[in-house]
């Protein structure tokens, strides 16, 4: 993924901000809220690019994909796990019809 890229450059300003002054980022205040504080952001997130969608209001359903990718992106940094560790497991299941891919999983 070249640096030119959005996502990736969003995900490199995200992991330099993990350490950065919670006064002062965003995304260092919810470093320091800890892992289920951002975990809840992203269900928030998600729950309201949901309405947006079923509301058929694109522009909101827009700022909301971004706002739910932002959050996801802190949770995957959060997490030590990055773009690339996403992108590998969709390549993985490339060509795999979803069905089978589920079926897959163990139970939960």
């Amino acid at each position: 993924m070249s640096a030119s890229d959005p996502l990736s450059a969003l995900e490199s300003v995200i992991r330099n901000r993990m350490g950065a002054d919670p006064d002062s980022s965003y995304v260092a205040r919810l470093h320091a809220k800890g892992r289920a504080k951002i975990a809840q952001k992203v269900g928030e997130e998600a729950v309201e690019t949901v309405i947006a969608a079923l509301a058929q209001d694109k522009a909101a359903l827009t700022g909301e994909a971004a706002d739910l990718i932002f959050h996801l992106l802190v949770l995957l940094a959060e997490c030590d796990l990055t773009l690339e560790d996403v992108y590998a497991e969709l390549a993985r299941r490339e060509g795999v019809s979803g069905l089978v891919e589920k079926a897959s999983r163990a139970p939960e």
